[in-house]
């Protein structure tokens, strides 16, 4: 037995132990004023919490509610008082009743009282989609909810159904239009996500394509996408491109000339590519000087390069760097 089970259940034998020493020693109807008052007054503090921030934010609506539980919390408490079992219950009831109805109303917080208790095929049939999609959700029916919603003009939530009904080309489709609508390129990406779970690869670079304008980062995956289909035409424009973001990258931050370097040779433009490694072989003996551990890099830099005695040089500085730092520990 692991020590909370042990604890909850020495907790539970305590409780049950006090309540049986008041019953014992100061009768039922004691150990029930006591509990209820308790339940009643903190009812009452809770209720009277929510009446002034629901008064401060001018929430009158729920400031009404909350005042109606506070006086009825405390009409709990003025029973228990007077000791009439029958009020005391009653509040109970009321509270419980109220309760449920809460829960119930929470499940379902767009829909009218009439639609609750429609089903979703007269709802369909009276033209009211919005509330029929809902119906269907919660049913689990996700393609007939997606329908539903894609009729009522919802297209993010048909495209959130249609996913979960795993007709991931009709999601895909819905992101397109949203993306088209809205001028919103995220939704170009969550277009090629669908597209991509629904096995349609070229739509789904596409879409990635057009995400990849507004985030050039995106290029390199694009390229590799073309790659993988067979477009080389493509794949070589989608290169030309993420090697434009690298370079302007580069010229800010040395460590993208990496970047740039293998973006040449998949180009098959190697002596750019050997300018491009110099270009980094230099950034990190820089950074090398504050930071040793860059000397790996440096020597991967210089063995692209061909000059396998600074590499060398490099990749000895570094393991004895290394030696310095597992010594230290």
């Amino acid at each position: 037995m692991d020590r909370v089970t042990l604890a909850l259940i020495l907790f539970v034998l305590t409780i049950a132990g006090v309540a049986g020493a008041i019953v014992y020693f100061l009768g039922l109807i004691f150990l029930l004023k006591l509990v209820f008052g308790l339940v009643y007054l903190g009812l009452a503090l809770m209720f009277a919490l929510m009446l002034v921030i629901t008064l401060y934010a001018r929430s009158f609506k729920y400031a009404f509610l909350s005042a109606v539980a506070f006086l009825l919390s405390l009409y709990g408490l003025y029973n228990i008082y007077i000791w009439n079992a029958y009020g005391v219950g009653g509040v109970a009831l009321i509270f419980l009743i109220s309760f449920i109805l809460f829960i119930w109303y929470i499940s379902e917080p767009d829909l009218t009282i009439r639609e609750r208790f429609s089903s979703a095929e007269s709802l369909l049939n009276a033209g009211n989609y919005r509330a029929a999609g809902r119906k269907f959700e919660k049913r689990g029916e996700y393609a007939k909810a997606g329908d539903a919603y894609l009729k009522a003009g919802l297209l993010e939530s048909a495209a959130w159904a249609y996913e979960k009904a795993e007709k991931y080309e009709n999601s895909a489709e819905i992101y397109k239009m949203i993306a088209e609508r809205e001028k919103d390129v995220y939704y170009w990406k969550e277009a090629y996500e669908m597209y991509k779970k629904a096995g349609k690869l070229r739509e789904a670079v596409e879409c990635l394509e057009r995400y990849a304008q507004d985030e050039p980062w995106y290029w390199e995956d694009v390229a590799e996408h073309y790659k993988e289909i067979g477009d080389q035409a493509r794949y070589k424009e989608a290169l030309r491109k993420s090697l434009e973001y690298y370079k302007k990258e580069a010229e800010e931050e040395g460590v993208f000339w990496e970047d740039v370097a293998k973006t040449y040779e998949l180009l098959g433009e190697d002596e750019l590519a050997k300018g491009a490694w110099a270009k980094f072989a230099r950034y990190c003996e820089k950074e090398a000087e504050q930071d040793p551990s860059w000397l790996k890099h440096v020597a991967e830099a210089y063995e692209k390069l061909g000059m396998n005695e600074k590499a060398e040089e490099a990749r000895k500085k570094y393991e004895e760097y290394r030696r310095g730092v597992v010594e230290k520990h």
